[in-house]
């Protein structure tokens, strides 16, 4: 099992580097002076080269890449300028480092991934992502457990119902639900609920998880402006939930042990819940589990569309203001987040099936 779970990391490590290796090339490959778009199309080529220095960007191309590693590297190495002190070619970069040990003029230390500075704002990319990642997390838990709890319920009880018209209505629904682009969902609801018939939901269209209160007092807790992105966030996934499982509950119904389960005289209730439902949830975590880690991302439309304060705005409002670094750190952390998710996701697999160590 350790070597599994080795070789899984190792695998997930790999993956990593190639998207670290693609969004750098791409991104430097990209027309546009990052300088230029700081200081403004007049400014002086003095000025500009002044800050492609700053930034690195006056270095080979290849030296840029290797320094952009040792930058996302945890451990990473640096010149020694004596026995008790190293130098960064920006001090501010690393506010926590741990000497580990010196090679000749070098050190190796331990320290925080630094995923570069806003071109705009001069924040650090990982404090814009941490401050909008916990409000994405909210979002596509909630949105999540909105399509796993429904959709099974609807799922089960159109299995159960095979023909009827609430089977029929439900096919229409998922089918509708998985066609339906996220973006177009999220305009529509917004316009039905928080402008339609907003004197009745008291829903609004714009906002976020805090609120500024009309009368001075601070930002207050507003869960209300949660409901809309999440159900639109959840519809898809719900969609696919619902036909995963009434495929796999009417596969699961048809086996023997279930005709014999109802011969013995176990009630219907019974053998739908303890038996058949249970065996019939695998292609539904499985789904589920992809669909959460793709929410946990960030839903870029759906957070843009209604203003929510998650990575999908971050890196909408970096797109049209050129902040490449924002951009390019939000789409590491992402990869990031896919990564592990996959890697946990295929370490319960192994652990439930043993084949799949096997094979």
């Amino acid at each position: 099992m350790l070597k599994f779970i080795l070789k899984r990391i190792f695998y997930g490590f790999l993956v990593f580097l190639g998207v670290i290796t693609v969004v750098f090339l791409l991104f430097n490959v990209l027309p546009g002076d990052p300088a230029r778009m700081m200081l403004g199309q007049r400014a002086d080529s003095a000025s500009v080269a002044a800050i492609n220095r700053d930034l690195g960007r006056d270095k080979p191309l290849t030296e840029q890449y290797f320094g952009y590693l040792n930058d996302l590297s945890p451990i990473s190495i640096h010149h020694l300028i004596n026995d008790d002190s190293f130098w960064f070619l920006d001090k501010e970069k690393y506010s926590k480092t741990i000497k580990l040990f010196s090679i000749g003029e070098r050190v190796v230390v331990l320290k925080s991934p630094y995923f570069r500075r806003s071109y705009q704002t001069k924040q650090r990319v990982t404090d814009i992502l941490f401050e909008a990642f916990p409000k994405t997390a909210l979002l596509a838990t909630v949105s999540i457990t909105i399509a796993l709890v429904f959709g099974l319920v609807i799922g089960i009880f159109a299995a159960l119902y095979r023909d009827s018209i609430f089977d029929r209505v439900s096919l229409v629904f998922s089918v509708s639900g998985m066609a339906v682009p996220s973006f177009f969902a999220a305009i529509l609801f917004a316009w039905i609920f928080a402008y339609l018939l907003a004197d009745y939901t008291h829903l609004s269209m714009f906002g976020s998880l805090y609120s500024v209160d009309n009368f001075g007092r601070g930002e207050y807790l507003d869960l209300k402006n949660l409901i809309l992105p999440a159900v639109v966030l959840g519809i898809r996934p719900l969609a696919i939930v619902v036909e995963l499982t009434r495929s796999s509950l009417l596969d699961v119904l048809s086996a023997d042990y279930i005709r014999t389960a109802k011969a013995k005289g176990l009630s219907k209730t019974k053998v739908i819940l303890k038996h058949a439902l249970k065996n019939s949830l695998n292609p539904v975590i499985t789904a589920i589990s992809g669909w959460f880690a793709s929410l946990m991302a960030g839903a870029v439309f759906v957070e843009f569309v209604f203003d929510w304060k998650g990575v999908g705005v971050a890196i909408v409002n970096a797109l049209t203001k050129y902040d490449f670094p924002v951009v390019m750190g939000a789409v590491l952390f992402i990869s990031i987040i896919l990564v592990f998710i996959n890697i946990i996701v295929d370490i319960i697999y192994a652990l439930l099936d043993p084949r799949i160590r096997l094979s």
